[in-house]
C-alpha cells in the first residue's frame, strides 16, 4: 500500500512540473493596413474621428516612439510601445486633437524615423 501510495505522489509531481508550450497566435493583418515594406507605419483611413486603427511595422523587436505632428511641425501627442518584430496592430486615439490635418510619425529608441504618414481629423 505504500508502495502504491509513493508512486501515485511521484507521478503526481512529476506531472505538477510539465511545462505546456504557450503558442502567440498570429496576428491577422487587414488588407487595409497592410505595409509592403519591412518597416513603416500605415493608418487603417486618413479620416479619424476618435480613433484609427493602425500597422507598425519592424524588424526587431523595440521601444518605438509615435508622434502627432500638427501643420506647423510642432509634436501634439507623444507616446511609447514596446512593438514585436512584424507588424504590430495599435490604436490612436484623437479625441484631444482639433479638426485639422496630422502626420504621423515612426520613431526608434535612438531618434531615428522608421515611417510616417498623413491623416485628418474631421
Amino acid at each position: 500500500m505504500k508502495k502504491l501510495i509513493s508512486v501515485i505522489a511521484i507521478a503526481m509531481v512529476l506531472t505538477g512540473c510539465y511545462k505546456e508550450d504557450i503558442v502567440n497566435p498570429l496576428v491577422e493583418v487587414a488588407p487595409d493596413l497592410k505595409i509592403a515594406n519591412s518597416v513603416g507605419i500605415k493608418l487603417q483611413t486618413p479620416f479619424v474621428t476618435s480613433e484609427v486603427a493602425m500597422n507598425v511595422k519592424t524588424e526587431t523587436a523595440q521601444t518605438v516612439t509615435i508622434k502627432i505632428f500638427d501643420i506647423s511641425n510642432r509634436v501634439v501627442s507623444k507616446s511609447i510601445s514596446e512593438v514585436k518584430a512584424g507588424d504590430n496592430l495599435l490604436k490612436v486615439y484623437t479625441n484631444a486633437l482639433p479638426q485639422s490635418a496630422y502626420r504621423i510619425g515612426l520613431f526608434d529608441a535612438s531618434g531615428k524615423q522608421l515611417g510616417i504618414t498623413d491623416f485628418n481629423k474631421l
